[in-house]
């Protein structure tokens, strides 16, 4: 497989995270797959933002959770963009997606509309808790799964195991040789974050990881090159 170049929020790094327009971005750079993050408004709706509260990338204040999605399009999430819903950035952008989800309910959400989308061979679901991949797994069969993890030892293989994760997603600053071995004798794939140096890029390729997260475009075109 070739080396996988992933679009952090979109490109993080030059636009609003987690926007149309980052998303749009990121796939004219030519990035091979842009990741994204969903929360469940008050009323339901699978909406796309990394935190749980609105504070940091919006204008508003307060959890997701406690506004309904009427209440989230009336905050500008970084230069005049609107916080999107996971199925317009479906019709945004025809590039492959990781979908992190924080908990079971957004799982459900999740599989109502891979199930509705036909999204098995385009979306791979990602999450931090073993919970939400078990759930994603059980309610839409055949769908690719990644565990990501920040702090780590050699057993974060076992919970992709235990879970039916066929990958990891990895801080590359915790990362080390005896990880990335057990994980390819488990027939893991290996995917580093967040990418954004050659430094940083040295390193995952040292490692011979498949793929980068990355917040810069400029990975996509230095990362053929580097050894």
């Amino acid at each position: 497989m070739n080396f996988l170049t992933i679009g952090h929020r979109g490109v993080m790094g030059l636009e609003p995270e987690n926007t149309l327009r980052s998303f749009i971005a990121a796939e004219r750079a030519g990035l091979d797959v842009i990741e994204l993050d969903l929360h469940l408004s008050k009323d339901g709706a699978l909406v796309v933002m990394h935190d749980a509260d609105v504070d940091r990338t919006t204008d508003g204040k307060g959890p997701i959770a406690e506004k309904t999605l009427d209440e989230l399009r009336l905050l500008d999430a970084g230069g005049g963009e609107r916080i999107p819903v996971f199925e317009e950035v479906l019709d945004a952008v025809g590039a492959p997606l990781q979908a992190e989800i924080k908990d079971i309910a957004a799982a459900r959400a999740l599989a109502d509309v891979m199930h509705r989308r036909d999204l098995v061979s385009r979306v791979e679901v990602l999450s931090f808790h073993d919970e939400a991949i078990a759930e994603i797994s059980r309610l839409v069969p055949g769908v690719r799964t990644a565990l990501v993890a920040s702090r780590y030892g050699t057993d974060v293989v076992d919970r992709a195991t235990a879970v039916g994760a066929a990958a990891l997603v990895l801080n590359i600053r915790r990362l080390t040789l005896e990880v990335v071995e057990r994980a390819r004798k488990a027939d893991q794939r290996i995917i580093g974050w967040v990418v954004n140096t050659q430094e940083h890029l040295r390193l995952v390729r040292a490692f011979e990881l498949d793929g980068a997260t990355t917040d810069y475009p400029e990975i996509k075109r230095t990362g053929r090159f580097t050894a």
